[in-house]
């Protein structure tokens, strides 16, 4: 990408957003980081250094994601997002509180899927104003997870978040495509992010079960440097790519979640 390039990147002040913004900032674009905590993105602009943006906002509010829009295009033209926002979920249909708020997994859905999407939107109708480079205006990139796919007992709402995002991937890539812009999704198995290491010991134990090769979790380096050849071939498009090092999610009934 030229130096004059930037990108927006959801969830970028920790985890695999973090990762993601460090790669592209190396590679000579304006990585602009767009998360709901000011003290996350002050600390994540001096591990960062250089030329990386914080701008605070909500995904999944309009006026929030027009100024990170915005100020993605004051330092250069935007020609990437990656959506690395979301919400962690685990709980129970029939808990031991009873069945599974609806108001929980309404704010999941909107959190991950909503939020994604109200993204996506906004910013390819400001890719679609740009010239084109190399055959192309624009890259979507989202975050979606196993759980589309292999949703453990307790992951309802946050599969059924993930799975959305997957779902939408090829409609809005053929969608795009009359403007030059690419939609690609990546799906994440295990990785070292400040939610995994949230996770209680007898649920970490119980994942560690499932790795295959490498026998480890992933590193927020490895996502990136997916989603920085995602960037660059213009071939990947309309689909979801796993980086999961042939995990396949168990049922996940050992471990209890309320």
């Amino acid at each position: 990408m030229p130096p004059t390039t930037s990108a927006l990147v959801t969830g970028g002040t920790s985890g695999l957003g973090l990762a993601v913004a460090e790669r592209l900032m190396a590679s000579g674009v304006v990585p602009v980081l767009l998360g709901r905590s000011t003290e996350r993105g002050e600390v994540a602009l001096k591990s960062l250094g250089g030329t990386a943006v914080f701008t605070r906002g909500d995904v999944t509010s309009e006026a929030e994601v027009t100024a990170a829009l915005d100020t993605a295009q004051r330092h250069g033209t935007l020609r990437a997002v990656v959506n690395c926002a979301g919400e962690p979920h685990a709980a129970r249909v029939l808990g031991r509180s009873g069945p599974h708020s609806l108001e929980d997994f309404a704010q999941v859905v909107t959190n991950n899927l909503i939020g994604t999407f109200n993204v996506v939107r906004l910013a390819a109708a400001r890719m679609a104003g740009n010239e084109p480079a190399r055959g192309e205006r624009g890259v979507l990139v989202n975050t979606a997870s196993l759980a589309a796919y292999e949703g453990q007992a307790g992951q309802a709402a946050y599969a059924a978040s993930k799975g959305g995002i997957v779902s939408m991937t090829l409609p809005l890539a053929r969608e795009l495509a009359g403007s030059l812009i690419r939609v690609v999704t990546v799906a994440p198995g295990f990785f070292t992010t400040p939610a995994a290491a949230a996770l209680p010991a007898p649920a970490r134990t119980e994942l560690d079960r499932d790795l295959v090769h490498p026998r480890r979790w992933g590193d927020p380096a490895e996502f990136a440097a997916l989603v920085a050849h995602v960037l660059d071939n213009p071939m990947i498009n309309g689909g979801t790519l796993r980086v999961d090092g042939a995990v396949r999610m168990s049922s996940g009934l050992r471990h209890r979640s309320t």
